[in-house]
């Protein structure tokens, strides 16, 4: 395909979604309403992110794959001279997936609103909220300008503030609110950092910063600027212990809400990590690498922990805090791959990112479709005496989240085991200069957090596939939050939950059996990365 087929391709999956949410909010024309407004600008929506997806289906169809290092479909024009900005857009192997990860789940949570609107306002303000937050998070994705990347970061909070504040569940403007504040925060000092690189750098690009290798930045300047803009990336990422606003945000958030900040908004903090820090500031990443590493560790062990005792008989959790807390788990992994140094372990991490929007997303969708049937996600009522009891009530629904369980624990031959295992393998034999011990001892922590997580996941998957947790169970089931008896049979899949769920379910399987088909785009990229553009 031709590089000027391939540019417009790139700026038109950045674009496009802007000017659709902008359409969203104008009256349907007359010719197109179907049955209601409503319905009409539903619609809009699955069409609009139909189409980014098949752009971005071409882009990766056009993409050179013998040549996955290379930055492809780039478009470089000055913006703001004064300031040296300028609108650089271009795509790598590390890119291409989150790309293509991004264009897929907010066009299955279109698809899934069409039918499943979550209770709120107007789905004009809705439908065009999903599309301000697609064009953000593919911005960020495309970018190669630091300001650039700055201004696509900010621009998915309003969109997900307000997605959390207005068509949330219990508790929705106290999440929402320390969601806005926590990533905020992170990102003016994030600001600073890139600032501070831009200005000693003398330039704002990323592939130029990236050739240079931080030889026109010194020491200290590195060390502060990954101090900067590593806090900004761990609040997103998100990295313990900045991590307490996420299970507020996810336990409120609609489905759909929870999908694309579990699938997508998670993965713009460490996408910048390999982005920008590892090949711009080598030196400051290294004296930082250890501390980052135990962190993520740390993390590993909090959020199984804490997925633990939400399981628990008689804890009162709730199963869409649990799957929240163990995205805190999962990004511990991908954490520790970048903190190894190591082409195996970014890689790991690059592979984790993809498997874990893939695996959550599958997970956050089958809990709202739990919690629309049954009322509830609160995990002794759906496991009492009369609860869930999926095996036998609603059993593609049970099967289905079963399988989003071992897919989550890291089962052989699914997606989630290949990133894990790799960043677990860079720890092994960490960069050079870093100290093996300390890598070692990280690693059997991590592989204890995988013990963990297959802990709570069994639990999670016994408690509301089969039901019938004892007294405790059925107690609480009988006066939690309401008399309304429990259903004896729930609605299996529909149909358009189905046409939501399987890519989902498809690409987790193909990409634990063939992980080739990323790790050879991801890779070159990778090692260029790591080597300072060569």
């Amino acid at each position: 395909m031709s590089h000027t087929v391939m540019q417009i391709l790139l700026a038109a999956i950045v674009v496009l979604p802007l000017l659709g949410a902008v359409a969203a909010l104008l009256p349907a024309p007359p010719g197109l309403k179907g049955k209601s407004p409503d319905q009409a600008v539903l619609r809009h929506g699955v069409t609009v992110t139909g189409a980014v997806l098949a752009l971005s289906v071409a882009l990766a169809a056009g993409f050179d794959h013998d040549d996955p290092a290379r930055m492809q479909a780039t478009t470089d024009i000055s913006w703001i001279p004064a300031l040296g900005i300028r609108i650089h857009l271009g795509v790598d192997g590390v890119s291409l997936p989150l790309l293509v990860l991004t264009a897929l789940l907010t066009f299955l949570s279109a698809l899934y609103s069409y039918v499943k609107m979550p209770d709120g306002p107007s789905p004009k303000a809705f439908v065009a909220l999903i599309l301000v937050l697609e064009s953000g998070t593919l911005a960020s994705f495309a970018v190669l300008d630091l300001m650039l990347f700055f201004l696509a970061f900010e621009m998915v909070l309003i969109p997900m503030y307000f997605l959390i504040a207005r068509w949330g569940g219990d508790g929705r403007e106290r999440a929402a609110w320390r969601f806005i504040l926590y990533t905020l925060l992170g990102s003016v000092v994030m600001l600073l950092g890139l600032l501070l690189i831009g200005i000693k750098g003398g330039t704002f690009d990323m592939v130029a910063l990236a050739t240079d290798n931080g030889s026109g930045l010194s020491h200290t300047t590195q060390l502060v600027a990954v101090l900067a803009i590593g806090i900004g990336l761990a609040v997103k990422a998100p990295m313990w212990p900045l991590h307490s606003w996420l299970p507020d945000a996810h336990t409120a958030a609609p489905t759909v809400g929870s999908v694309l900040l579990a699938g997508v908004l998670l993965k713009m903090g460490t996408y910048g990590f390999v982005r920008i820090l590892l090949p711009i500031t080598p030196d400051g990443v290294h004296t930082f690498a250890p501390y980052l590493a135990a962190f993520a560790v740390v993390g590993i062990i909090y959020g199984s922990l804490v997925c633990l005792a939400l399981a628990r008989s008689g804890a009162g959790g709730d199963l869409k805090r649990l799957i929240a807390y163990s995205s805190v788990g999962h990004m511990g992994f991908v954490l520790l791959g970048i903190a190894t140094l190591t082409p195996t372990g970014v890689n790991g991490a690059l592979f984790a990112n993809i498997a874990h929007g893939l695996i959550t997303g599958l997970l956050f969708f089958l809990v709202g479709a739990v919690k629309d049937r049954y009322g509830t996600s609160d995990l002794d009522r759906l496991s009492g005496a009369s609860g869930a009891a999926l095996y036998g009530k609603a059993p593609r629904l049970g099967g289905l989240l079963a399988f989003g369980a071992v897919a989550s624990l890291g089962l052989p031959g699914l997606a989630g085991f290949w990133g894990e295992m790799l960043a677990m393998f860079g720890s092994f034999e960490p960069a050079e200069g870093l100290s093996r011990p300390a890598y070692l001892t990280f690693m059997a922590i991590a592989g204890f957090g995988t013990l963990l997580t297959a802990a709570y996941m069994l639990i999670v998957v016994r408690r509301v596939c089969m039901g019938g947790d004892g007294e405790s169970g059925g107690h609480t089931g009988g006066h939690g939050g309401g008399s309304a008896p429990a259903p004896t049979s729930l609605p299996d899949v529909q149909t358009y939950e189905f046409a939501a769920w399987t890519p989902l379910v498809v690409l987790t399987v193909l990409a634990g059996l063939w992980p080739a088909a990323l790790l050879g785009l991801t890779d070159p990229a990778v090692q260029q990365l790591l080597g300072g553009g060569n």
